[in-house]
């Protein structure tokens, strides 16, 4: 007999935050899920959504669903199937559903995944709306105290599950929404009113899919090559009630598109983010992949957002022979710098990403992939390790076996938590730390390499130091080789932080997950992931410890390194002290304690003869010597009140503790870290902020 109570459902998009906020989005995905099902069903379902482990593990003890969602991505696939398996012992009769990127692509592969995880009733690829919402359908049409027994029984649209025989059973295992509209908005009908709680961040999604086939990259495949889009109408709805229930201390926004910028429409979305800004001061910083081709409409489209959104060149690799392989056609370096001037016209900084371990990967490609980035001038350049995901065409049995991978596993960062029953759940990613033609030790060489060009190269903070050298032509790639040849003669907090880096990369990676699994289960080892020593993002990690302990002997060694390398030229004859000085004062300045308790009290000052100003924004090459001022002025590097702001504001959502300061980093927009220099006018009556 069918209940006349509303079918409980809960669905979740789990984040952990045991040490900080881990994955700081709102569950807008399982939001769409949500609303779909409303739409659909109305009072007929009782839907809950969830983003904390802790409130998921309590209600499904008080109050078990009929239904479980999760969703599954990488940070989040271990602690999904831990809450399953609970449901499972409290009501054995529950539909467990899960769905989401991280699904083998291969069917062999499939049926695999579903027979070890056997706590999974059906999986749900792709977009979840359609096939989550036939689920419920079937639920509905059922009888109650056998519902699930007789869901099973079916083969429903838009999911993949196990016939009593384990093999895959399906119809349509694939089903899109053309026309996004037709899902309603998860905030403007409410149902993300309760993550607006100062520690998440709002979502914005507007186009799904993309047209690229990257082999490493979970949207590669042909099932989401076509990119549908929600109207134009609705997204600026969906902003205007961000803005009207945003709390004060958030001040970033997500926007999940692939390919941000890249499509006419991206404009007028642009403009009214915008006009936000400057009525309500929202958003500070955007945290967006802006699209991979047609870089000249992108840098049209974001040119109003400026200082509060990076032009990312994900290029991945310069070599074109690695991206054959996977199936990726890059802007050349030539076309970076022809796009230079607009970039520069635009006031943009630019991102470039870099992943290292891709099929066909050396250590003198990987060398000459950043060395062709840093002569584009990007303003900051990482190398990512790469990850070999479940969804994606480089997982496949067929992939691996091709590229002779050599692989290790490693713990996701901040993705550790234990459970109310004393399970101790811990997130595992494999990598691809070297192939046939590719060692480990020169992956590890390889990564200390890019610490050094992120650290120093990351946003304005030594532009300075990178325009006098290249005043010199002197190459800014040989400068970076210089710093990592000459560790040896750097202060020892600088050696120690080195070492510290090199062991951490090596250290984090096992052969197995299993031993991962196994090991953090002794309490006493687990404890090395709650106090920070395991479990980190290396390279955020030491970033975060450099910019908030070690900025002072850090810029003073690469300072030195810059100076050696001006006074080896042979031709150059010049006294440059009197100009280096003031780079380096100048570079002091900027960087002076930016994220310490007491910053706003520590502020440098420098009288400066070279308006130093003028020359960073001068696009005509003119030398540092043309910048000479008539008189010296004295300038204080301070920061504003609303700096000062965004920085804690950051900072205490995700705490000030080693772990929290580097997921923080990540989150804070350049502009925003460092100081900015005031003019003293020396009758005092007025300061003067330098834009």
């Amino acid at each position: 007999m069918k209940s006349n109570n509303p079918l409980k459902i809960y669905l979740g998009d789990l984040t952990y935050d045991t040490v900080t906020l881990a994955t700081e989005a709102m569950p807008l995905n399982v939001g769409y899920a949500a609303s779909y099902c409303i739409k659909k069903f109305g009072s007929n379902v009782d839907i809950t959504i969830f983003k904390y482990i802790d409130e998921l593990d309590t209600a499904i003890h008080n109050s078990p669903p009929d239904i479980l969602g999760l969703s599954n991505y990488c940070w989040s696939h271990n602690v999904s199937l831990e809450m399953f398996k609970m449901l499972r012992k409290v009501k054995p009769d529950a539909i467990t559903v899960m769905g989401g990127p991280n699904f083998p692509i291969d069917f062999p592969s499939q049926g695999k995944f579903m027979k070890k995880n056997s706590q999974i009733d059906y999986y749900v690829p792709i977009d979840g709306e359609e096939g989550f919402s036939n689920i419920v359908e079937h639920a509905l049409n059922s009888t109650r105290e056998k519902m699930r027994d007789e869901v099973l029984k079916n083969e429903i649209d838009g999911c993949v599950s196990l016939d009593p025989d384990g093999k895959l059973k399906y119809t349509i295992p694939v089903l899109r929404i053309k026309h996004l509209d037709e899902i309603p908005s998860p905030y403007t009908t409410g149902l993300m009113d309760k993550f607006f709680d100062g520690k998440l961040t709002p979502m914005l999604q507007t186009n799904r899919g993309c047209p690229f086939k990257c082999t490493f990259c979970t949207d590669g495949k042909d099932e989401v090559n076509k990119v549908n889009s929600f109207s134009t109408k609705r997204v600026k709805e969906e902003l205007d009630y961000m803005v009207k229930m945003i709390p004060e201390n958030t001040h970033n926004l997500l926007i999940s598109d692939l390919n941000f910028g890249m499509y006419p429409r991206d404009q007028e979305t642009c403009d009214y983010i915008a006009e936000h800004q400057k009525k309500h001061d929202f958003p500070h910083f955007i945290l967006v992949s802006t699209g991979k081709n047609q870089k000249e409409k992108i840098i049209k489209a974001i040119n109003k957002l400026s200082s509060s959104i990076r032009l990312v060149m994900s290029v991945q690799s310069m070599d074109q022979e690695v991206l054959t392989n996977i199936k990726r056609d890059n802007i050349s370096v030539d076309q970076m710098m022809q796009l230079a001037p607009a970039i520069k016209d635009a006031k943009l900084l630019t991102r470039s990403e870099v992943i290292s371990g891709l099929p066909g990967d050396t250590y003198e490609i990987e060398i000459n992939t950043l060395r062709d980035l840093v002569h584009a001038k990007m303003d900051e350049i990482q190398v990512h390790t790469c990850m070999l995901l479940d969804g994606s065409e480089m997982a496949t049995p067929a992939e691996r076996k091709k590229w002779k991978f050599i692989t290790r596993f490693r713990v996701l960062q901040r993705d550790f938590a234990e459970l109310s029953n004393g399970k101790k759940v811990v997130e595992v990613e494999e990598v691809v730390v070297g192939n046939e033609k590719m060692t480990i030790d020169e992956y590890v060489q390889i990564r200390i390499l890019a610490f050094i060009i992120y650290v120093t190269g990351r946003g304005i903070v030594y532009d300075p130091i990178l325009k006098i050298l290249r005043e010199h032509e002197i190459d800014i790639f040989d400068f970076y080789l210089r710093i990592k040849d000459s560790l040896d003669t750097a202060p020892e907090l600088i050696q120690d932080l080195f070492n510290r880096f090199e062991q951490s990369t090596r250290n984090e990676l096992w052969d197995s997950k299993e031993e991962i699994l196994e090991y953090y289960q002794n309490s006493k080892n687990y404890q090395k992931l709650l106090d920070g020593e395991d479990g980190i993002n290396v390279m955020y990690h030491y970033l975060a410890e450099v910019t908030v302990e070690n900025m002072d002997s850090w810029g003073d060694y690469i300072l030195r390194i810059a100076k050696n390398l001006l006074q080896e030229l042979k031709e150059n004859s010049m006294d440059i002290d009197e100009e280096f000085l003031q780079i380096s004062n100048y570079c002091h300045g900027v960087s002076h304690n930016t994220m310490g308790v007491d910053r706003m009290l520590t502020n440098p000052e420098f009288e400066f003869s070279y308006d130093i100003i003028n020359w960073l924004e001068d696009s005509n090459e003119a030398h540092l010597s043309n910048f000479k001022l008539q008189q010296s002025t004295k300038i204080s590097f301070q920061l504003t009140d609303e700096q000062f702001k965004s920085i804690q504001d950051t900072i205490e959502m995700f705490g000030n503790t080693k772990v929290g300061r580097s997921k923080a980093m990540r989150m804070i927009a350049v502009e925003t870290l460092w100081r900015r220099p005031i003019k003293l006018v020396k009758n005092n009556l007025e300061n003067q902020i330098v834009q």
